[in-house]
């Protein structure tokens, strides 16, 4: 059966996370909706467009049938899903179930906190006074691609992460990131200079 993946859209999100999660997902053959929480067309913090493939509305139902909820970064989204009950109620959801994974990269750990569900979890995001004072109950890391316990939870640290982030949720998921990463020459970057 084919893996859905949910990825949630808000104004204000880091546009490269969203669009290299997207195209990561879906090159991996999983069936992945961009989910707007703000209108069918979303602007990002550097004013790309983005058009959702679905607007949520008030009931939620229908977005606990996918295998994986992801949230981008950014600090306006993120701030946007923190306030947002239907976000919360999804965290909550996919953090709860066992067979579920939550994923969130950047500023997007932020709302696992206001969620109440980053106690005690191992994980990662952006780093700076916004973000790592709401884990200090949590084992925060500093790893690119940071996995809870039972690697259901699953976080990463800002934009250039987003490809190792997508990767990881592709594997967790049951897919394959070795043909994606060879058709994007991943593996080639290991001998590109650290400097320009």
């Amino acid at each position: 059966m084919t893996k859905k993946v949910c990825v949630i859209l808000a104004n204000n999100c880091e546009e490269g996370e969203v669009s290299e999660i997207i195209d990561v997902m879906r090159r991996a053959g999983f069936d992945t909706d961009g989910v707007s929480i703000e209108g069918e067309i979303i602007t990002g913090q550097h004013k790309v467009r983005i058009l959702a493939d679905k607007v949520m509305g008030e009931d939620i139902e229908p977005y606990k049938d996918y295998d994986a909820l992801v949230l981008p970064g950014g600090w306006g989204a993120a701030d946007t899903m923190k306030a947002d009950k239907r976000v919360l109620e999804l965290v909550k959801y996919y953090a709860g179930d066992p067979n579920k994974y939550m994923c969130a990269m950047c500023a997007a750990p932020a709302v696992l906190a206001a969620a109440g569900v980053s106690r005690g979890k191992t994980l990662t995001s952006y780093p700076g006074p916004k973000t790592e004072p709401l884990f200090t109950d949590a084992n925060y890391v500093t790893d690119t691609v940071a996995f809870d316990d039972d690697r259901h939870l699953i976080t990463s640290r800002g934009p250039g992460t987003s490809l190792p982030f997508a990767f990881a949720i592709v594997d967790s998921l049951g897919g394959d990131s070795a043909f994606i990463k060879e058709r994007f020459l991943y593996n080639a970057l290991k001998d590109w200079p650290d400097r320009a």
